[in-house]
C-alpha cells in the first residue's frame, strides 16, 4: 500500500508539473529535484570512498538550471574554487576524485531538467512523451520479459534484465510514442516520432543501467530512501535522465532535417 501511495502521489505531482505548473514553478521545481538528484549522488560516491562531492557541485547546477549559457566559464570558475578548497586534505590522492565527483554530479543531476524545461518551451506534450517513454516500456519489459526473458542483458549489473523485456520495451515505447504525439503533434512527421522513441528509449534503459552499476559498485541497493516503498529519487528517475536530453538533441537536431527542409 506505502508503494502504491506513492506511486499515485509522484503520478499527480508529474502530471501537474507537465500540464499544470507555471514556467517559474516548474523550473523552480527543476532546482529541487536536481538538488536532491545531486545529494542522492554524492551519498553513493561516498559509499564508493571518495570523499562526498560538496556544495560547489549545487553552485554549477543552479547555473545549468538558471543560465546555461554561462555553463562553461561558471564551470571553470567553480571547478577552481572547489580544487582550492581541496587543497586542505591531508590525502592528497583524494583530489582529483572528488573534484571529478563534483563536476560529474552537477551535470548528471542538473543537466536533464533544465532540457525538461526546454523541451516544455517547445510543448508540453514533447515532454510528457520524453517521460512517459520508459514508464511505458519499462511494464512492458517486466511482464514481458517475466514471461519470455531467456538471454540475460547485463548479469553483473541487473540480473533481472532480458533482452527480450528491452526489445519490448522498445516496441511498447514506439507504439506509445506514434499514438500519443500522432493525436497531440499531428504535424510531427511518423518518421520523427518513432526516432525519438527508439532513441529516447534506449536512452532510458542505458541510463537505469548506469545507475544500477554506479549503486552496484558501492555495494548500496538503493540510492536514498526519499520515497517510501520505492527507493531513493535517482532510482526513480534514472530512466528519465538520460531519455529526455537525448530526445531533446533528437527532436532539435532532426526538426530542421525533417520538417525545415520541407
Amino acid at each position: 500500500m506505502k508503494r502504491l501511495l506513492t506511486a499515485l502521489a509522484l503520478i499527480v505531482f508529474a502530471v501537474y508539473l507537465v500540464f499544470g505548473a507555471p514556467s517559474s514553478v516548474f523550473i523552480g521545481a527543476a532546482l529541487v529535484v536536481g538538488v536532491l538528484c545531486y545529494w542522492e549522488f554524492s551519498t553513493i560516491v561516498a559509499a564508493h570512498g571518495i570523499g562526498r562531492p560538496g556544495a560547489v557541485g549545487v553552485l554549477i547546477g543552479a547555473v545549468i538550471i538558471f543560465r546555461p549559457q554561462q555553463i562553461f566559464w561558471a564551470t571553470m570558475l567553480f571547478l577552481a574554487l572547489e580544487l582550492t578548497l581541496l587543497l586542505r586534505k591531508p590525502n592528497l590522492r583524494e583530489i582529483v576524485p572528488e573534484a571529478g565527483s563534483v563536476v560529474l554530479g552537477a551535470f548528471y543531476a542538473f543537466t536533464p531538467w533544465r532540457l525538461a524545461f526546454n523541451l516544455r518551451q517547445e510543448s508540453i506534450h514533447l515532454l510528457f512523451f520524453a517521460l512517459a517513454l520508459n514508464w511505458v516500456g519499462d511494464s512492458a519489459a517486466f511482464y514481458f520479459g517475466r514471461r519470455f526473458g531467456k538471454h540475460k542483458l547485463a548479469p553483473i549489473i541487473s540480473p533481472g534484465k532480458s533482452w527480450e523485456g528491452a526489445a519490448a520495451s522498445v516496441a511498447a515505447s514506439t507504439l506509445f510514442g506514434s499514438l500519443y504525439l500522432g493525436k497531440m503533434l499531428p504535424s510531427l512527421p511518423l518518421s520523427l516520432v518513432a526516432v525519438m522513441a527508439v532513441g529516447g528509449n534506449i536512452a532510458g534503459q542505458l541510463g537505469d543501467l548506469v545507475e544500477s552499476s554506479i549503486k552496484r559498485g558501492a555495494g548500496v541497493k538503493d540510492s536514498g530512501n526519499l520515497l517510501p516503498g520505492h527507493g531513493g529519487i535517482l532510482d526513480r528517475l534514472d530512466s528519465s535522465m538520460f531519455a529526455v536530453p537525448v530526445v531533446y538533441f533528437l527532436y532539435t537536431f532532426s526538426y530542421f532535417i525533417f520538417i525545415k527542409s520541407v
